[in-house]
């Protein structure tokens, strides 16, 4: 058998991308090899429960835990199968005479041939054709000649399983701490954001999608700023700059050079990253009253210490003198904890404010 016939190392490596995964590779192996089922079971991790990809006619769901017992019984098969290597089903350790003779009388199955891979990362997957006497030895050849390319794919998926998992962690502690990010191009229009800058174009004013679907900061100097800037990474100069877009409700941006643009994205100049809240200081200030048994005085106090101002700035905003905040923060430190401007500033941020 020429392994190349009908594209079936294409299918297998597109495979990685489809759902459900391999399904075309799977028809195709069926059909090359005129067995009557092909079977595609795999185990993340070392101790998780494997799981199984069918192609076939319709087999009922005890009998497809059948076949697959008989490669996986306990990791007994595992144990003594080469990687890489064909292997027919009476090279395996023995099954259960009822379940074979299940099969075979339900379905026509005496022969089946397996192979195991194995990706550099732990990942193992049992490749497995299941018939009668067209299972044989060129079907062997077939598996053992299909293994490298199975590897790879493996391989392929794997890392993808890893990445998403990652990206999917990352992204809800990222949300959780109210940020996100988008990337432009050398004219500031947007070429991808995450969901939560979307959902910031939605509920404010302070950015928005513009003409050409452009960036635009709703304050003009800003804008101004951004652009300039974004135009001197295109031009491989200019350093990372901040952006306070408002204060109540808090929220900043962060303009950073795209070093690393890659294949996917090679017009990206710039990331920016965004942070903000859309609650009040007066919101954060109820919550305050209601974790920390404030006074609503020595909440507003707080909030600005926890905003890094001093004690001198705070008390001229609140229209205090410099003595009576002094004595505020007093009472503040004690209630919440803190021992000072530092700790108050960890508390605050790291509550469940920080989630609210």
């Amino acid at each position: 058998m020429r392994m190349d016939d009908e594209g079936l190392i294409q299918s297998l490596y597109n495979g990685v991308f489809e759902t459900p995964l391999w399904g075309g590779f799977l028809r195709l192996l069926l059909a090359k090899s005129q067995a009557r089922y092909a079977v595609m079971q795999f185990r993340p991790i070392a101790g998780e429960a494997a799981r199984a990809l069918y192609v076939g006619a319709d087999i009922p769901a005890e009998q497809r835990a059948a076949m697959a017992h008989i490669v996986l019984p306990n990791d007994s098969a595992a144990a003594i199968m080469r990687e890489g290597r064909a292997y027919a089903l009476q090279e395996l350790p023995p099954a259960d005479d009822g379940v074979l003779a299940s099969l075979k009388l339900a379905h026509g199955i005496t022969e089946m041939r397996c192979v195991r891979i194995q990706e550099p990362g732990g990942v193992e997957l049992w490749l497995s054709l299941w018939g009668g006497r067209e299972i044989g030895s060129a079907t062997a050849a077939l598996l053992t000649a299909l293994a490298p390319h199975v590897r790879i794919a493996l391989r392929t998926m794997a890392a993808l399983d890893r990445e998403r998992f990652r990206s999917a962690v990352t992204g809800q502690a990222i949300e959780k701490l109210k940020m996100g990010w988008c990337t432009l191009d050398d004219k500031c229009q947007i070429l991808e954001t995450t969901d939560n800058i979307e959902q910031l174009f939605q509920w404010g004013s302070l950015l928005r999608r513009g003409r050409y679907n452009r960036l635009i900061p709703a304050s003009p100097a800003i804008d101004r700023q951004m652009s300039a800037l974004v135009k001197s990474y295109a031009d491989g100069e200019g350093r990372a700059q901040a952006f306070t877009l408002s204060q109540d409700p808090w929220v900043d941006m962060l303009v950073t050079p795209m070093r690393d643009t890659g294949l996917a994205r090679p017009n990206a100049a710039a990331v920016v990253y965004i942070s903000g809240d859309r609650r009040s200081e007066a919101d954060r200030c109820d919550q305050l009253v209601e974790l920390f048994g404030l006074l609503p005085s020595e909440a507003r106090l707080a909030w600005m210490l926890s905003q890094a101002s001093s004690i001198k700035e705070a008390a001229a905003a609140l229209n205090l003198t410099e003595e009576t905040a002094r004595n505020y923060s007093k009472k503040i430190y004690a209630k919440t904890g803190a021992r000072g401007q530092a700790e108050l500033v960890r508390i605050v941020l790291t509550s469940v404010l920080a989630l609210s």
